[in-house]
């Protein structure tokens, strides 16, 4: 992690999951003053602070509110008496603000999931955009989080950020987000859009993201090949995409649309195997399009799509400007979080 992070005070929105958990004490080991802005207050314990937000209104700033910056980064004072005002303060004279906002693809998706997949990233991404409007001092950087999905569900196509977008729910959604945050973005803020893929992560208390849920399964034995298995799992190390995010922090040469993830992508049936192999697992019994169509919604509750589509992504631009994963292999990735 950069050193350029030290004194940096940063905003993380929808910070409380384990994503923005493990971003927070990756940014917190490097020097950073990290404020979690979120629903609900975070699992886990670290030394970044965290105030309350619903994601969907900006707090009306009256006289009870006052910029009182002088250069020290306070920003916004708000009164005991003024509520909703606390985040707004944190984000007046922050140095970058980082949306990971939105709510969990992994559920089945009903209208009612998928309309609050759609306006939870939307909303938050231009309540924040408004509120970076009322403060005295707005940061001069917004990291956005966006997917690869907005690619679709190609079956053997490898995309990179000049591909084609898809169809479907995802990247129809996707689009609708980062067009919020073209939108949102003030004009003189430099803006990064973060189309990131799968994260294999350690378990903060917050769930170790989709790789608990798949090495649980694998464990048990079940973690085969699942329908043809050549759908594509794009993936990246948790450490890799905190390096990415906090280069696009400090890096004041990064702008635009990135694709976040490992340049080795792997097919479904050779991810499992790899994780099999480093869990010590030798069986992996397959399941058939049928299983994972009635077992997903009914025992796992969430949407058989995720694990019998996928798509293969290669972070191009990030390796054209010279990004050093530590973690570009599957196997030593997760043998690595495995302790093995």
């Amino acid at each position: 992690m950069t050193s350029d992070l030290k004194n940096k005070r940063i905003v993380i929105a929808g910070g409380s999951g384990f994503l923005g958990l493990s971003m927070a004490e990756a940014f917190l080991a490097a020097g950073a003053e990290v404020t979690i802005i979120s629903r609900s207050v975070p699992k886990a314990k670290g030394d970044w602070k965290h105030v309350v937000w619903d994601g969907r209104s900006v707090p009306v700033v009256d006289d009870a509110i006052s910029p009182e910056s002088t250069g020290n980064g306070e920003g916004l004072v708000a009164s005991s008496t003024t509520s909703g005002t606390d985040w707004l303060a944190a984000i007046d004279g922050c140095d970058a603000v980082v949306n990971l906002a939105g709510r969990t693809v992994n559920c089945i998706k009903t209208p009612d999931h998928c309309d609050e997949i759609l306006r939870s990233r939307i909303e938050s991404t231009q309540v924040l955009g408004a509120a970076m409007r009322k403060v005295a001092s707005p940061p001069p950087v917004w990291v956005q989080m966006s997917t690869a999905h907005i690619y679709g569900d190609p079956p053997s196509a490898v995309c990179t950020e000049d591909s084609a977008y898809g169809f479907g729910l995802a990247p129809t959604v996707a689009r609708a987000w980062e067009a919020a945050f073209a939108e949102s973005k003030m004009p003189d803020q430099r803006g990064v859009v973060m189309r990131t893929s799968f994260v294999v992560g350690r378990d903060r208390g917050a769930g170790g993201g989709a790789l608990g849920t798949l090495g649980l399964i694998a464990k048990l034995g079940l973690g085969g090949k699942v329908a043809s298995g050549t759908q594509g799992m794009s993936w990246i190390h948790e450490d890799d995409i905190n390096a990415i995010f906090a280069r696009a922090i400090t890096d004041e040469t990064m702008s635009g649309a990135y694709i976040v993830s490992s340049p080795n992508p792997k097919s479904q049936a050779d991810f499992m195997r790899t994780l099999r192999e480093v869990i010590g697992m030798p069986i992996g019994l397959p399941a058939f399009e049928w299983m994972v169509r009635i077992g997903a919604p009914l025992f796992m509750r969430t949407d058989p799509e995720l694990v019998l589509y996928g798509r293969y992504v290669i972070p191009q631009r990030l390796m054209k400007e010279g990004f050093e994963f530590q973690f570009a292999d599957l196997e030593p990735a997760l043998r690595d979080l495995y302790g093995k």
